[in-house]
């Protein structure tokens, strides 16, 4: 029997956040077992623990979608895996320990944060910026997304922007925008495909809230209609709302994801000159055993 757990990340409390699923001791499964289990447990993404294959790495990370596509990235895929070898004691005990994982082709650095009376934090480091295609046809864009141009925000331009994983980011001019959206994914696949972008990040920075943006995130390429959080898009929009001067340097970036779909998450990134750092926290909600034979 294979162990697996469910981790609800950049959550405070059950059934809230982004949910993943986990299978730890992995390192006999092969890719189409892998690729199998994500479907079985159909959430946007399920991690695989595996040992390094290489000094320098504590731990090794693979993850699928439902439709068997492998993702890369540090985001809630990586955060909740982390989470879960930390409440395991698998990471020390010590207030502060740095880790580090290898997801893809990248070896990023982990650092666990634990304080008394608090949830553990996970902190992790992002690839660095790069900044791809803007899409300026308005008209095509916003029809993708069952928007039209007037929604967008006047103060930005759509882009693709990476941290690890290419994504575009809209901007949108209000919170009404952004939950109005109605993603026609096989036109935004092809806008997505044209652009160099995996997913479709849509922010608003309108508001009172303290967070610097509110958000909603569609991936028609790996088939995930939509997501509640997404770590690898929070961390380029972060980049780009601290260059363009709309988020003073130095400052967290905090993020709101996820309110359309009942599971409201917030993502904190650092950015500090080409420096992405990830964090949040999260719990483990279930676990069980699941039958391969």
């Amino acid at each position: 029997m294979t162990r697996f757990y469910f981790v609800d990340v950049f959550a405070d409390r059950p059934l809230t956040g982004n949910p993943l699923a986990l299978v730890p001791d992995a390192d006999d499964l092969t890719v189409p077992q892998m690729q199998a289990i994500a479907r079985e447990f159909n959430q946007s993404e399920t991690t695989f623990l595996l040992r390094p294959e290489e000094d320098g790495v504590d731990w090794r990370l693979r993850s699928y979608t439902p439709a068997g596509v492998e993702v890369d990235g540090a985001g809630h895929n990586a955060l909740g895996a982390w989470l879960w070898l930390a409440e395991q004691g698998l990471t020390g005990d010590r207030p502060a320990v740095t880790m580090r994982q290898r997801i893809g082709a990248e070896v990023l650095a982990v650092e666990i944060l634990r304080a008394p009376g608090r949830p553990i934090r996970i902190v992790m480091d992002q690839g660095a910026p790069s900044f791809g295609k803007q899409v300026t046809d308005d008209e095509r864009l916003t029809a993708a997304l069952g928007l039209e141009p007037r929604h967008l925000s006047p103060d930005a331009v759509a882009q693709v922007v990476s941290t690890g994983v290419a994504h575009l980011l809209v901007p949108l001019a209000t919170r009404e925008a952004v939950d109005a959206a109605v993603a026609q994914s096989r036109d935004l696949a092809a806008i997505l495909a044209e652009s160099g972008g995996e997913g479709c990040y849509l922010y608003t920075t309108a508001g009172d809230d303290e967070a610097a943006a509110y958000t909603r995130f569609f991936n028609p390429t790996v088939g995930i209609a939509e997501d509640p959080a997404t770590g690898t898009a929070a961390g380029p929009l972060a980049v780009a709302l601290v260059r363009s001067g709309r988020v003073p340097a130095g400052e967290p970036v905090l993020i709101e994801q996820g309110h359309h779909l009942g599971r409201p998450s917030r993502i904190r990134v650092d950015v500090t000159g080409d420096r992405v750092r990830l964090s949040g926290s999260g719990l483990v909600t279930a676990h069980g055993e699941l039958r391969l034979a």
